[in-house]
């Protein structure tokens, strides 16, 4: 696991105190022992997929919502970061990218881009979220006034209901974007 145990543990925290139940009934829920949970809670530990899978299901959350730090306006992944998650019985692992709210419906896109004239996008309607992952080359992506340069492998999560830029640095820069609408 290289999630940084401090994201899960106070997922787990919010998640329980929301739920109302006690440590000891989710821990029962889950199939775990109380003072692994208390251990989760103060930040402890490396679960594996299938204790946070056991936890999510006792609170009756998805998956992400663990894994997920707090919301912020602007996310970038690196290549090679991102909340990593290890399965005990099998060569697998999961890298959340970004959770998607109830209600919202997203459309998936390939950008194909060439450096020159940028692309900046007028603000989207309100509550619009962007998600880019670039493919190939590198790019500068991001609100207009705080853009991010890109590389292959990164991931750029930003409001798109504000004024956005994406100006391809690299020939034949290509991208995924996931455009989010509430």
């Amino acid at each position: 696991m290289t999630q940084p145990i401090s994201v899960i543990a106070r997922s787990l925290v919010r998640e329980r105190q929301r739920t109302g139940l006690s440590l000891a009934e989710i821990a029962r829920r889950a199939g775990i022992a109380k003072s692994t949970l208390s251990q989760l809670e103060a930040g402890n530990g490396n679960p594996s997929l299938e204790t946070l899978w056991a936890l999510c299901v006792a609170l009756d959350i998805p998956f992400a919502r663990l894994l997920e730090p707090q919301v912020q306006k602007t996310q970038v992944i690196r290549r090679g970061e991102g909340t990593k998650v290890v399965a005990e019985q099998a060569h697998y692992q999961a890298i959340l990218l970004a959770a998607c709210p109830p209600g919202a419906r997203r459309d998936i896109y390939l950008l194909l881009t060439q450096p020159g004239a940028d692309r900046i996008s007028h603000p989207h309607p309100p509550g619009s979220v962007e998600h880019i992952i670039i493919t190939q080359g590198k790019a500068l992506v991001g609100l207009t006034d705080a853009p991010e340069e890109l590389a292959e492998g990164d991931y750029i999560c930003y409001p798109g209901d504000q004024a956005h830029i994406f100006k391809a640095l690299e020939p034949d820069t290509q991208a995924i974007l996931v455009a989010e609408q509430n």
